[in-house]
């Protein structure tokens, strides 16, 4: 079992840039599906960014070349640095990991992109 907790979102002018991190309960050296989805009003919820069973990384097209996905094991951290933010980058970001067949989820947090 791990619990996720995420964090670092607020609201960014159109052009800037966030880093969300989300911290987990537990060690994540061996967890080696983590990624980050995102939901905006009104939407479905849609992957953005994943660390692969693999170890490679994955992103959604919407946001290549803008989002980076990395993680601290050290710190038990999962992140996601957002660049060139755009209106359409607003909403509430949830950290996943995948353990042993099992989905966690945290609460996420809300990204505003506005003038």
């Amino acid at each position: 079992q791990v619990q996720l907790v995420e964090s670092g979102g607020g609201l960014v002018q159109p052009g800037g840039s966030l880093r969300l991190s989300c911290a987990a309960s537990r060690s994540i050296s061996t967890i080696y599906a983590m990624s980050w989805y995102r939901q905006a009003p009104g939407k479905q919820r849609e992957l953005v960014a994943v660390f692969t069973s693999g170890g490679s990384t994955k992103y959604a097209d919407s946001v290549n070349g803008r989002f980076t996905i990395s993680r601290d094991n050290a710190k038990n951290t999962l992140y996601l640095e957002m660049n060139s933010l755009k209106p359409e980058d607003t909403a509430v970001y949830s950290c996943h990991a995948k353990v042993y067949g099992v989905n966690y989820w945290g609460k996420g947090t809300l990204v505003t992109v506005s003038s």
